[in-house]
């Protein structure tokens, strides 16, 4: 759960994410004649759907180890190697990263649908994790531990927890009324995204060192936990998203 909930805060950076708090907010819902409020519920709700379908396969991959009876140990060791290779991908050691997917949700639904549908299918896109830019590993990993469990409905109410907490992302947007309101948010947005890479890394560490100390000792886990803490502050410096930022790709057209 706590992966999870990592995951889908993480998600808030992507470019959809931030493109979500520019497209929905009072001020543009009612430029469309639109009620804000209403808008969101479609979306949340999307995202719960999103969520549901991620949540069907992992409850499917929970069934599948609960059919062939794995055991703890066998159980742990496998979400060990899962964090491992997902914290590898967001350190990103010579640019090597899992697959990100990126692809943004189109904005023309905006202006050629209704609130319900773009609010819907957006949300839909978001919730579901892997449909756009994945902006951490930790979603993936999420999907490893959640089937590792052998438990098909906790796997599947934990991901759509993950949904429905992409849902929520919007709100920071319900009281921007005026272009500098908005403008204000994202800079309080951008301020922010460091600490999120950071926040998954040090969650897939936590993991790591939970897992080893469960397989070995508490001493072997807590020493692993603080080795790898050590690597990453040392790469810190190099962490970086798997999107590019909109002004970055603005300034390459311009020249």
């Amino acid at each position: 759960m706590l992966v999870a909930v990592v995951a889908a805060i993480r998600g808030t950076w992507s470019p959809c994410g931030v493109s979500m708090l520019s497209s929905i907010t009072p001020l543009t819902e009612s430029g469309r004649g639109n009620r804000y409020w209403r808008t969101v519920a479609w979306f949340v709700l999307g995202t719960l759907i999103g969520g549901s379908a991620l949540g069907l396969v992992a409850a499917g991959g929970a069934w599948v180890v609960a059919r062939i009876g794995f055991s703890t140990q066998a159980a742990l060791t496998a979400g060990l190697v899962g964090a491992l290779v997902t914290l590898i991908s967001d350190l990103g050691p010579g640019g090597w990263r899992l697959p990100s997917n990126p692809r943004q949700v189109n904005r023309t639904w905006l202006d050629r649908y209704r609130s319900w549908v773009y609010g819907i299918g957006f949300g839909a896109q978001l919730g579901v994790g892997v449909a756009t830019f994945v902006m951490s590993a930790t979603v993936y990993l999420m999907v490893v531990l959640t089937s590792l469990t052998g438990r098909p409905l906790f796997a599947f109410l934990t991901i759509v927890v993950f949904g429905f907490i992409r849902g929520l992302a919007i709100l920071p947007g319900a009281r921007v009324k005026t272009p500098v309101q908005l403008v204000e948010l994202h800079q309080r947005i951008e301020r922010y995204r460091p600490h999120s890479r950071a926040l998954a890394v040090a969650t897939q560490v936590v993991v790591i060192g939970v897992f080893l100390s469960v397989l070995t000792t508490p001493v072997a886990g807590a020493a692993t936990g603080l080795v790898l803490a050590g690597v990453v502050w040392a790469m810190r410096k190099s962490l970086r998203d798997p999107a590019p930022k909109v002004r970055q790709v603005t300034a390459t057209v311009a020249r």
